[in-house]
């Protein structure tokens, strides 16, 4: 196994990326687009967290007619966010990408939030149908920007700055698999007794720093754990979207969703928590065959692995952040990495 060309869900081909912020001084938060191959691409679902936020979720159920995805849309604004899936809808009908109905096409846009309100001070800047609209248009196939931009400008983990990660891996049957993260947890991505990451140990070889962490930085981290203060429930959730390009039907869609939620398990601690409504997205383009029974089992080890290493590159790659409504230090910054 090795990492595609970018170690990033863009590694399977077709799939495009894009983020859009909200720009005011007193807004925190954003939206990343996760957008499918012209027809798109099939798709599945698992929600594990208890407060999750969603919109057409129900469609991805095995039973349920629209067999394909056109985009899948992430963003933070709590419920209000939801929203921004309009905006992705708009541009998809514009480019007539949607399911065939008499006089048009319908784009199916699944989406889900994180809850970010208030973070830059002002709880009623959140994510619309224009800030959809502008991760479209910003979305590509190449390089994915990481850390604070996207549906992570306003996310936080364990008291940390969270953000955006994304890792890929190409199996050795030439199957390509791959996650983006959107973290935004009430648990810990730290090991408190050590300061090191949770999820480091699944990271292909040299992929994460090895570093000790000194004793001073892991006091750090357990007191920016301490001034996380109060949890209200749904008021965290991670998300993640990931993509193959092997064929597999909406069920096989569903089961990827459902394994690739041990990558939380792995790297966060704890994790589907009253306060989370994590929920996880799979998408199939279908370029590949139909894998064996073998080749779906490293498929499904994979899943898990890839939203492992994702949530750790959110990590890495988040930057501090000081605003009106609060300060989160990043990882790097209190670790001294």
């Amino acid at each position: 196994m090795h990492a595609g060309p970018h170690n990033a869900i863009t590694d399977v081909p077709g799939i495009r990326v894009g983020h859009a912020a909200l720009t005011a001084d007193d807004a925190l938060s954003g939206t990343t687009v996760v957008l499918c191959p012209p027809g798109g691409a099939v798709a599945g679902v698992d929600v594990r967290g208890a407060a999750p936020g969603t919109r057409e979720t129900d469609l991805l159920a095995p039973g349920n007619t629209v067999q394909r995805v056109h985009a899948v849309v992430l963003s933070g604004g709590s419920a209000y966010g939801l929203a921004a899936a309009q905006g992705v809808m708009d541009r998809l009908e514009a480019a007539g990408d949607g399911f065939a109905v008499p006089g048009g096409v319908v784009p199916i846009v699944p989406a889900a939030v994180l809850f970010d309100l208030g973070r830059g001070g002002r709880f009623a800047a959140r994510p619309t149908a224009d800030t959809g609209a502008a991760a479209y248009d910003a979305a590509t196939s190449g390089p994915v920007p990481a850390g604070v931009v996207g549906a992570g400008t306003g996310a936080t983990a364990g008291g940390l700055k969270g953000g955006i990660g994304t890792a890929g891996v190409v199996l050795d049957d030439g199957t390509t698999v791959a996650a983006l993260v959107a973290l935004n947890a009430a648990g810990s991505p730290v090991h408190g007794p050590t300061g090191r990451l949770l999820g480091a140990r699944h990271g292909l070889p040299g992929e994460f720093p090895d570093d000790e962490v000194s004793p001073e930085a892991i006091g750090e981290l357990a007191a920016a754990l301490r001034r996380r203060g109060t949890l209200t429930p749904g008021t965290a959730t991670s998300l993640a979207v990931v993509a193959t390009d092997a064929t597999l039907d909406k069920a096989g869609c569903g089961r990827l969703a459902t394994v690739a939620h041990d990558g939380f398990a792995r790297s966060l601690d704890p994790v589907h928590t009253v306060m989370d409504g994590d929920t996880i997205f799979a998408l199939a383009t279908g370029d590949r065959p139909v894998p064996g029974a073998e080749e779906l089992y490293a498929l499904h080890a994979a899943a898990a692995d890839v939203v492992t290493r994702a949530v750790v590159h959110a990590v890495l790659a988040a930057t501090p952040v000081t605003t009106a409504g609060g300060s989160w230090p990043s990882y790097r910054q209190l670790a001294g990495l």
